[in-house]
């Protein structure tokens, strides 16, 4: 018995208004009708006193499928010091904590990870050779779908906040590459093991934590800042010029791709998959449509860029690939690009994340990056009210250009075949992209809007 006893039913209860709020939880606007724990799982009891429990609970809904997520908790009688942060709710004098905001509850799960320990049907794993010492961490506070707990300068652990029946594709496609000796990884160290819905499935990933990686985003949001503010020098004059370091990411990015091909299922498709690739592709624009009523003048140009893919011939390559590929996803390090977040979109059900397709989607999702990357900060100055001269408008284009180009160059010469040259998938994979950044910015950044609006009309030629 542990030493503070958690009841399913006041798991429930404390949960009720709490998880709704957070950044990880997917099925906000959606009514929940009930919150039923899974697992409660005591992983140990804290020296500041409580116990540290995995828990993993079904969400279900009025309406659609239910959803399934983990919340590690601290259980305690008393109130942990420096800790309100962290507090979920009371229920019954019982005071239960988000855990990966407790320092001493972070402490536990770095030692369980180093001893391979087992809990019940949660299993932490560590790969032979990594050691580590044992001390505190504290979460980044950065991510929407995940939790990332920080250890000093050595390590990262990310745990999964919705989870599925399965190996996550972040922890599966991370140790092949790695295991192929990539240098475009972070290698896992260790990882968690558990149970959903009564089937093994992946809870959380222990990685190095690479100090000395930047963002690529922010890399090349500066940039084009560095741009906007030589008015009499083109994009290739500039200090800050981005695009060698674009034709690098390309090489890195073919370079993954390349072994992906290798160490993880990989076979070609026929027409009839082009045709069915078409088909959702239209289904989703369909979709996007009733949310913007502005995609639908261009619609006819749409159809017609997919239709064009389902009257493709032969063989094409499909593969393992990252799936949810942007600048946001790559880090620049002393040793060169690296390559985070193989998860895929974590809304997305995990057959459709694992599912074979064309490594051009990838090279769409960051085409699409570094159109965003010289917009956005447009796409700011005009929320507030700045304005944007012809002159600013063309540089970002130009910018842009350049950089998309230099990147596909980069592919194309590890690759041995240039992305562009495979225009129809290319322009279909970019405009369904497109179609999908229009409806979330409608949604969630109105003012964000044309920057997916402009590129639709630009690759549907209009």
């Amino acid at each position: 018995m542990s030493a503070v006893d958690l009841p399913a039913e006041t798991l429930a209860e404390g949960l009720t208004g709490w998880l709704p709020e957070q950044r990880f939880f997917a099925g906000k606007g959606r009514t929940i009708t009930a919150i039923t724990p899974q697992n409660v799982v005591p992983l140990a009891d804290l020296e500041g006193g409580g116990t540290l429990y995995d828990t993993i609970v079904d969400v279900t809904f009025s309406e659609g499928e239910p959803h399934a997520y983990q919340v590690p908790v601290v259980a305690t009688w008393d109130p942990l010091p420096d800790a309100d942060h962290a507090r979920i709710e009371t229920v019954g004098g019982l005071r239960l904590y988000d855990a990966p905001w407790v320092a001493g509850a972070t402490g536990v799960l770095l030692t369980l990870l180093g001893e391979s320990a087992q809990r019940g049907p949660v299993q932490f794993v560590r790969e032979p050779a990594a050691s580590w010492t044992p001390h505190t961490g504290f979460p980044l506070g950065v991510e929407q779908s995940n939790t990332s707990i920080r250890y000093g300068d050595e390590l990262l652990l990310k745990l999964f906040r919705r989870v599925a029946p399965g190996t996550n594709p972040d922890l599966e496609v991370t140790r092949a590459l790695a295991h192929a000796g990539s240098p475009h990884v972070a290698a896992p160290l260790a990882w968690i093991d558990g149970a959903v819905a009564g089937a093994p499935a992946s809870l959380g990933i222990l990685q190095p934590f690479l100090r000395t990686g930047t963002e690529g985003w922010k890399m090349a949001t500066a940039s084009v800042r560095d741009l906007f503010g030589e008015a009499d020098l083109r994009a290739d004059e500039v200090g800050g010029d981005f695009a060698a370091e674009s034709y690098r990411l390309g090489q890195a990015t073919a370079e993954v791709h390349r072994l992906l091909a290798q160490v993880l299922p990989s076979t070609t498709v026929g027409q009839d998959d082009c045709r069915a690739t078409a088909e959702l592709m239209r289904r989703r624009l369909d979709d996007a449509i009733e949310v913007v009523e502005e995609l639908r003048p261009l619609a006819p140009a749409l159809y017609a860029a997919y239709d064009r893919v389902a009257a493709l011939r032969g063989e094409i390559p499909v593969q393992r690939i990252h799936g949810d590929y942007h600048l946001g996803q790559v880090l620049r390090t002393d040793s060169g690009w690296v390559l985070l977040d193989f998860e895929g979109e974590p809304a997305r059900p995990l057959a459709e994340r694992t599912a074979l397709m064309s490594p051009l989607r990838d090279v769409a999702g960051m085409l699409r990056s570094f159109d965003y990357a010289a917009r956005s900060l447009l796409a700011e100055r005009e929320a507030s009210a700045a304005g944007d001269p012809p002159a600013a408008v063309y540089r970002a284009a130009e910018w842009a250009e350049r950089n998309r180009s230099a990147f596909c160059d980069g592919y194309a010469a590890t690759a041995g075949a240039d992305p562009r040259d495979s225009d129809v998938q290319l322009t279909a994979f970019e405009l369904d992209k497109a179609v999908y950044e229009v409806v979330y910015e409608a949604r969630h950044r109105p003012h964000w809007l044309p920057i997916p609006m402009e590129a639709v009309r630009r690759l549907a030629g209009g």
